[in-house]
């Protein structure tokens, strides 16, 4: 009730606010940003400077009861501190001598969103759009030229009568219809090479025209930030960049062409993707081209693309297996292969035999499968050399994509180690066991989460043979179940650490720690909160945990120095060795 009672007299002094500045010809501005932006430390008192320059403040909060805004948004509009921005935004259209203010912090990944989306609802009105970066940085010499510059175009824009006009309308987004099924190519960018080959394959088998989007470059990243905010963070740059660099390359027709992309729906910048990449088509005059949304929650529709599909989940499940399965065979033979070369050319022999498998979609021939490519890979003729094991966890992109992590795997091996990565399943068995916790300690229902194990079962009960044709190997081992690693993650966090990769990014590092893999690269996005947290931010339990862990934490960025990447893999690769010489000597 006192909440309640709180936010009643916030809003009523929004109203008496606006209508002071209406009656004495006043301007007001609507400062927005994050509610930590409230600390004066944090904000350098830009509030204060807004009044020193005859300005009234208000807060977003005071005002967004008094607007309603048309959806959808661009954006996935799931925050309720962003559906009050969004408001406030549209409420200023409707008063000439009110503008919006917002502040953002320095790599705030979010924020990308937000201030795209608030710069499309005021431009679409004809208003002002001010953002204001926040870090560190005392000096306000620039804000205050900024703030003066906003009063002076309002009063010129007074002067000449220059108003706002027009009213926000829903965003229409493009739709993948069942007409463009079989006329439109859905192209898929790659995240896992390993992986998504299957993927093509399964979606072709299942009636869809489907292309793999080729291993990207260097410029994949110059379209990424040339047509996305460039506060988003690496794997946004990576994954739409390589779309756009598709589409700039003028080999496809926007008008037979469609875009799969993959949306979480979790707290993640990653939710918005689809929202990033609809923004840059624009931007490119291709807006026609739809961005069909694959996800599990219901998120968002087609009428042309059916995820829930037995014929396509089956195969996309063996594709997934099949994928795990490649990688952990390959990266555990490269190293010691006899002959330079052999393990890839193998590697390539099996993934064509797979991708006919997964078309055909017998989950009978899949076991037969992976244990004639098991031993295939078993009998390749290897050194007799002992190499140090490097485990390699963090953010999903930067964890599987050589491009977004420098192609970290063949550092290491060039470095004299074994590069290990745990299955990319994990990750989707990650979200579902998610639903266990969050109905136990916070919200839910039973049924849901009875759903969700059964799915989990039924994914284990798929890779059950191949756990136990690779712990029957002579190399090779097969991986943990979901259950396991959550207990893993427990020793040294919570399960309600669920932002990102979470908790499962901590009990992959635990997993490997109780494996004997005490070197591991942990990377991460440069300010990826989540990943900071859960990766970088648990090294020190981590070492407490094992004193011999030997964890090194990676920022990757557009801008970060390959340099500094690979002397940190060094110097980690060093002392891995030192480290394996003196167990030798014990």
């Amino acid at each position: 009730a006192e909440d309640a009672a709180f936010r009643a007299e916030i809003r009523q002094k929004g109203e008496e606010t606006l209508a002071y500045l209406q009656k004495n010809h006043l301007k007001g501005v609507v400062l927005a940003g994050r509610p930590y932006h409230l600390d004066p430390e944090i904000n350098h008192g830009i509030d204060k400077l807004i009044l020193s320059l005859d300005m009234a403040v208000l807060t977003e909060d005071s005002v967004s009861h008094l607007a309603e805004l048309p959806r959808p948004l661009r954006v996935l509009d799931q925050w309720t501190y962003h559906s009050r921005l969004y408001k406030a935004a549209n409420l200023v259209c409707s008063y000439e001598n009110v503008d919006l203010v917002q502040l953002n912090s320095f790599g705030c990944g979010v924020d990308a969103v937000t201030t795209d989306q608030v710069e499309e609802i005021l431009t679409e009105r004809n208003k002002l759009y001010t953002v204001l970066k926040i870090d560190e940085g005392a000096n306000l010499g620039a804000a205050r030229i900024r703030l003066r510059s906003l009063k002076a175009a309002m009063g010129s824009r007074e002067k000449e009568g220059i108003r706002a006009g027009g009213s926000s309308k829903p965003f229409q987004r493009a739709i993948f219809t069942k007409e463009m099924k079989r006329i439109r190519t859905i192209l898929i960018p790659q995240m896992s090479p390993l992986h998504f080959q299957f993927l093509e394959a399964a979606l072709g088998a299942c009636g869809y025209k489907a292309e793999l989007l080729p291993v990207v470059d260097r410029n994949t990243v110059d379209a990424g930030l040339k047509y996305v905010n460039n506060d988003a963070c690496y794997p946004t740059i990576v994954s739409l960049g390589q779309i756009l660099s598709a589409l700039e390359s003028g080999k496809y027709d926007p008008d037979t062409t469609a875009i799969f992309m993959s949306q979480t729906g979790g707290q993640c910048r990653a939710s918005n993707y689809v929202s990033l990449l609809r923004r840059a088509l624009r931007e490119m005059h291709m807006e026609q081209i739809p961005v069909i949304s694959v996800n599990w929650t219901g998120l968002e529709q087609n009428p042309g693309f059916k995820l829930f599909s037995l014929p396509l989940i089956k195969r996309a499940a063996m594709g997934l297996i099949y994928g795990d399965v490649l990688m952990r065979v390959l990266l555990a033979t490269r190293p010691y292969e006899a002959e330079a070369g052999a393990a890839n050319a193998l590697s390539e022999a099996w993934a064509e035999k797979l991708k006919k498998s997964v078309a055909k979609g017998s989950l009978l021939s899949m076991n037969r499968n992976i244990r004639a490519m098991v031993r295939d890979f078993d009998e390749l003729p290897r050194r007799d050399v002992k190499k140090p094991r490097v485990g390699v966890v963090g953010e999903i992109l930067v964890k599987y994509h050589p491009l977004a992590n420098n192609r970290i795997v063949r550092i290491i091996e060039q470095e004299g180690g074994e590069a290990v990565v745990f299955d990319l399943i994990d990750f989707f068995l990650y979200g579902m066991y998610n639903k266990t916790f969050n109905f136990e300690k916070l919200a839910g229902s039973e049924k849901e989460v009875k759903q969700q194990l059964r799915m989990i079962s039924l994914i284990e009960w798929l890779r059950n043979g191949a756990r136990r044709i690779l712990d029957q190997s002579r190399h090779f081992e097969g991986p943990a179940r979901i259950t396991h690693v959550a207990e893993e993650a427990q020793k040294v966090a919570s399960l309600g650490n669920q932002c990102g990769e979470g908790w499962l990014l901590v009990g992959e590092m635990v997993e490997m720690l109780d494996s004997g893999i005490d070197n591991i690269c942990c990377l991460q996005p440069f300010a990826c909160l989540p990943n900071h947290v859960t990766g970088k931010g648990m090294m020190k339990p981590l070492r407490a945990y094992k004193p011999s862990a030997n964890i090194v934490a990676i920022d990757y960025d557009p801008g970060a120095s390959d340099v500094n990447q690979l002397n940190r893999i060094k110097l980690m690769m060093a002392t891995a060795f030192k480290n394996m010489e003196a167990a030798e000597r014990e």
